[in-house]
């Protein structure tokens, strides 16, 4: 059996060919659906998959199709391209290797929902990878893949790829449904949810690609097939990305439930020869921290398991930390990147990561009293619960759990 299901690519030379695709099953599923399922039948199978969304929030995908009104048209499907966060690049490997599986999964989101035009929202910083996407996608229609009347029926689909600006923000879906309408990439006040007002103010269903990727399977194979891998309420298989300070930092296609020790030191081939493991962000720059004992390394990579230690799995950009990183200098890293892409719509938002960043910037050049860890961890306390979007949350994860965590690490930076 295959180890891979969604970077096949790995085993499969030229797969990001059509022809190559369609050799090794590729759009049977796409087929599948228009000539022999009813829309809902297709989101019945992904929701009897359990699919969850791979770009954070682990939302179910099935039930996320089914919130679009019947009674509001058109419909559209974006696929959320705009892989920002630091630590995570699972995305882009599939888009520049494995392109029509991808598309592929977009297209039978469309038909579930009866959008006849999706997009796929890329970084600014894709332009290559958009370029490269239209090939793809001029491919598709070029094989009657894309197109009025597919498979002789009367369903009809076209793709466009649209490129943001480069804005961390433009992952939030709200405010990446902005920037594709020509406005500026700040989120929206919820209700109402793009399931009813989204793109264009038409009801939108938002997935990520790896998200997407997983779909053509389920569809091929059977909502039985995709749960022989994972754990019950988190089935499937998880791109993981490693980096940080470990041997072999990439991405690792492995089952849901994988420990964190196995991806670190069998997959990820351990340290550097004399460090020891100090702490793990699980889900990249947005983490709370986990200080990496023997209960963390042994426990499951999934949404519950996760959650359990005080953490959340999110997109599984998962960053290592040894004993040569000071927690203070990480978090003064994380609350600067925060800062500079917050949108400044909301107020907790703008002066809380301003000022946290001006408060570890001092921690870090050996300026800060004892008093600013204290004022660092209630600043950061007093925006959580109170930001418009999640930007403003995830900037006070490894605030907060550093200092919690780590407190020495501040300690030993303050002025004496």
């Amino acid at each position: 059996m295959s180890p891979y299901r969604i970077l096949r690519h790995r085993e499969i030379p030229d797969l990001a060919r059509l022809d190559v695709y369609r050799a090794n099953g590729g759009f049977e599923g796409f087929r599948k659906a228009v000539t022999a399922l009813q829309p809902g039948e297709v989101i019945n199978e992904v929701k009897a998959s359990g699919l969850r969304g791979r770009g954070g929030a682990g939302f179910p995908a099935g039930v996320k199709w089914s919130f679009l009104p019947n009674t509001l048209w058109p419909h559209y499907v974006v696929a959320n391209a705009d892989e920002s966060e630091p630590g995570t690049f699972k995305d882009r490997e599939i888009l520049e290797n494995n392109p029509f599986q991808f598309l592929e999964g977009l297209m039978i989101a469309s038909f579930a929902v009866q959008a006849r035009d999706a997009y796929v929202y890329l970084r600014g910083e894709f332009w290559q990878i958009a370029h490269f996407l239209d090939e793809k996608i001029a491919d598709l229609e070029a094989a009657g893949l894309l197109g009025d009347g597919l498979f002789g029926t009367d369903y009809s689909l076209r793709l466009h790829t649209h490129l943001g600006a480069g804005a961390y923000i433009c992952g939030e879906e709200t405010a990446l449904l902005e920037s594709m309408g020509g406005n500026l990439g700040q989120p929206r006040l919820r209700p109402p949810f793009p399931a009813t007002y989204g793109l264009f103010g038409k009801p939108t269903v938002i997935n990520n690609v790896e998200t997407l990727a997983n779909v053509p399977g389920i569809l091929a194979n059977g909502a039985a097939w995709f749960r022989e891998t994972g754990t019950e309420k988190s089935p499937g298989v998880k791109i993981f990305s490693l980096s940080g300070c470990v041997n072999k930092p990439g991405n690792y296609e492995l089952p849901l439930g994988t420990t964190f020790r196995e991806l670190i030191f069998t997959h990820g081939g351990g340290l550097a020869e004399g460090r020891t493991l100090k702490a793990i962000m699980p889900a990249g720059a947005s983490s709370s921290l986990i200080t990496a004992n023997d209960k963390a390394l042994d426990t499951p990579m999934d949404y519950e398991s996760v959650a359990a230690l005080g953490s959340t799995l999110g997109s599984a950009s998962v960053i290592v930390l040894d004993d040569s990183v000071n927690i203070a200098w990480m978090v003064n890293k994380t609350v600067h990147f925060f800062k500079h892409e917050s949108c400044g719509k909301c107020t907790p938002c703008r002066e809380g990561t301003y000022w946290m960043n001006h408060i570890t910037e001092r921690i870090v050049n050996g300026q800060a009293s004892k008093e600013d860890v204290d004022l660092l961890n209630n600043v950061a306390r007093q925006m959580q619960g109170k930001c418009l979007c999640a930007l403003g949350e995830f900037s006070t994860m490894a605030v907060v759990t550093g200092i919690e965590q780590f407190r020495s690490d501040f300690e030993a930076l303050q002025r004496r």
